[in-house]
């Protein structure tokens, strides 16, 4: 195959994965699929959409980055979408808001950075991490949240600045690096959006936020990710504890 067929065969694999993401995400949103449900198994929904195994595992992943289903080996995928909280995942990745959902990520910076003092206060291994910052939005461009990441600039991840995020998703690109969150911590506080926040996300200065920071770390208690956001209170409600046996 050459490398254009290889491109084609890649993008209508990709696309498909997005379409399939969106009908499930429909049907839970609208209550087909509730709270606490067991959704069909991947070899049941590769058959009703005609694709592979793993493309439905990567269509899967989508929801579970959005905090709407939590996938448990050897179980299956449970909606964990209620209406109203979002579920106990540790990242809230692009979370869904009370009243809409996000639907545009504009990337603001990404690129590998050396930070020793956030290694020490970590106690990461190394100390080059990829800080990578993001706006998300509605369907309307109103920004919901603004997101710092700093990720250790490993494997997949220290290649980000070049090539771009894995399926655009940062979770992705994690677990190709092997960078797998399970427990950590959150602290959350109310603030309000300075000049330099406001302007980034179309917002007036002096509004109320959620700040939010969040440390993950693997099963073995290493680190994996900080996160440091602003979250509109009117659009996000957050779980705070998370981690196996929690």
């Amino acid at each position: 195959m050459d490398n254009d067929a290889a491109s084609a065969t890649r993008s209508r694999t990709s696309l498909k994965r997005q379409e399939i993401a969106d009908e499930l995400r429909s049907a839970i949103l609208s209550g087909a699929y509730r709270n606490g449900t067991l959704l069909p198994g991947e070899n049941e929904l590769a058959q009703r959409f005609a694709v592979s195994r793993g493309t439905i595992r990567r269509a899967l992943d989508a929801l579970a980055e959005e905090e709407l289903i939590d996938t448990r080996t050897g179980v299956g995928s449970f909606v964990t979408f209620d209406g109203q909280e979002l579920g106990d995942n540790p990242s809230w990745g692009r979370a869904l808001s009370v009243s809409g959902t996000v639907n545009r990520t504009d990337i603001l910076r990404a690129e590998v950075v050396r930070d020793p003092e956030l290694a020490a206060s970590v106690s990461a291994s190394g100390m080059d991490f990829l800080a990578l910052d993001r706006v998300r939005r509605l369907d309307d461009g109103t920004a919901v949240s603004l997101e710092r990441s700093r990720v250790p600039a490993i494997g997949r991840i220290a290649d980000v600045p070049l090539d771009g995020l894995v399926d655009d998703s940062l979770t992705q690109t994690m677990h190709a690096a092997g960078l797998i969150p399970a427990q950590g911590d959150e602290w959350i506080a109310v603030t309000t959006l300075d000049d330099a926040d406001a302007a980034l996300m179309g917002r007036r200065p002096g509004e109320a936020f959620l700040h939010a920071v969040r440390i993950a770390r693997d099963a073995d208690g290493r680190f994996v990710e900080k996160v440091v956001s602003l979250l509109d209170p009117q659009r996000f409600r957050l779980h705070l504890t998370f981690g196996a046996g929690r």
